[in-house]
């Protein structure tokens, strides 16, 4: 299995610069062989990407919280690879929390987190297979349609 940084080569990714907190709070915390990031919500180029509810009349296709979780994922990888000292010092993914902002009757967040679970295994192969829960809310900080909380084991 390729490293993770050939990985991202292979997928013509790139990984995003780590986005100033704003709030009182740091991007990632490291405990022992931990890293503890903070939520992910889908910023591209420093601007909201994806807003809004999924579901409904009104609300964004499945289709696009997928891609928005896959792009808070992305986003979680460059946070933890900066934390760590580079990519190839994040060992596995542990733990994988996925918010999705839902319209009455929308049930299908399970699916909407597969866009983040699936980047984290394109990326890390067997060592990105996680534990995972998929949580509907109301609303999401600045109406954010998906935000995703990552746990990784880092090198040491």
């Amino acid at each position: 299995m390729p490293k993770p940084s050939e990985r991202l080569g292979e997928l013509n990714l790139t990984l995003p610069p780590v986005t100033k907190p704003v709030g009182a709070y740091v991007p990632a915390l490291q405990y022992g062989d931990r890293l503890l990031l903070s939520g992910q919500i889908p910023l591209r180029d420093g601007k909201m990407a994806y807003t809004g509810k999924v579901g409904g009349p009104s609300g964004r296709t499945l289709e696009d919280a997928q891609a928005a979780a896959r792009l808070c994922a992305l986003n979680a990888i460059g946070v933890a690879a900066d934390a760590a000292g580079g990519i190839d010092h994040l060992a596995r993914v542990l733990k994988v929390v996925v918010y999705v902002a839902s319209s009455d009757g929308f049930t299908d967040q399970h699916k909407v987190a597969n866009g983040a679970s699936d980047l984290l295994a394109e990326v890390f192969g067997e060592q990105g297979k996680h534990v995972r829960a998929a949580v509907g809310v109301a609303e999401l900080p600045l109406n954010a349609t998906v935000e995703v909380d990552v746990t990784f084991a880092v090198r040491g």
